[in-house]
């Protein structure tokens, strides 16, 4: 089989299995953080887990994009260096930051992380690398281009700005939440969330790519229930909570 033939496959089964995780996800939250749970077997600390999974996407998506013969251009370049912003600051940054570090994560968790990483970044660095058209430098005029890269840099300092939030809220290493304000925080629950499906969308559309929508697809499945959950959490857990919030969606969801 020819690897775009291959490729194809893959994107299109990519889809199919995102669906299936946001079904699976409304009813089984992933068990880390809040919702951790010892069944899920051996654990890391939580800084760890974070730093070898994320760094699977910088180091993967800089292989496969750099996979092959074809000529890099300079919009090209510019998409990996956005890539490696993000991935950079979740690996090598974020997990340096989180007050519950030490807290255990379950070692399938960031097996399973892994696995998505090495799919997601194949099939956003070897379309960039090779089975899409070539970006050429007008395409930085493109609306599409314009419109994505504000998306991208408006969700990536939301969800910044939000995990900072999360954060004055603890001390070291404790396991107490309290109810975030500030920012986003004042309309929905998980902020950070929402800026980093914001974020992954504006990639979709910079990108004008199924590899780059698949990637925006998956973030949601993932992360909209996840809100929920988060949203459910807190109203159980705080008598006080806000009513006017919502999950991730400001006055809708």
């Amino acid at each position: 089989m020819k690897e775009f033939a291959f490729y194809r496959i893959l994107l299109i089964s990519w889809y199919g299995v995102a669906a299936i995780i946001f079904v699976a996800l409304l009813f089984i939250p992933a068990p880390y953080g809040r919702h951790s749970r010892p069944s899920w077997g051996p654990s890391i600390q939580a800084r760890f887990g974070w730093m070898i999974m994320e760094a699977v996407s910088s180091v993967g998506f800089c292989g496969f994009f750099l996979l092959g013969n074809r000529e890099h251009t300079p919009v090209t370049l510019f998409f990996m260096l956005l890539w490696l912003i993000h991935y950079i600051q979740r690996s090598f940054v974020y997990p340096f930051l989180i007050k519950n570090g030490r807290k255990p994560m379950a070692l399938s968790i960031v097996g399973m992380a892994i696995f998505f990483n090495i799919i997601n970044t194949y099939l956003n660095g070897r379309y960039l690398n090779w089975f899409s058209t070539v970006y050429t430098r007008r395409w930085v005029q493109d609306p599409r281009f314009i419109i994505g890269l504000i998306l991208f840099f408006s969700g990536f300092f939301i969800n910044i700005h939000s995990d900072w939030i999360l954060r004055k809220l603890r001390s070291e290493d404790s396991d107490n939440y309290g109810i975030p304000h500030g920012g986003l925080f004042e309309w929905i629950s998980s902020a950070n969330y929402f800026g980093e499906v914001v974020e992954w969308f504006g990639w979709a559309c910079l990108t004008w790519s199924y590899a780059g929508l698949s990637f925006a697809v998956w973030t949601a499945a993932n992360l909209v229930p996840r809100a929920r959950s988060h949203h459910k959490w807190y109203i159980t857990q705080f008598a006080d909570y806000p009513k006017n919030r919502k999950a991730i969606l400001p006055f809708l969801f």
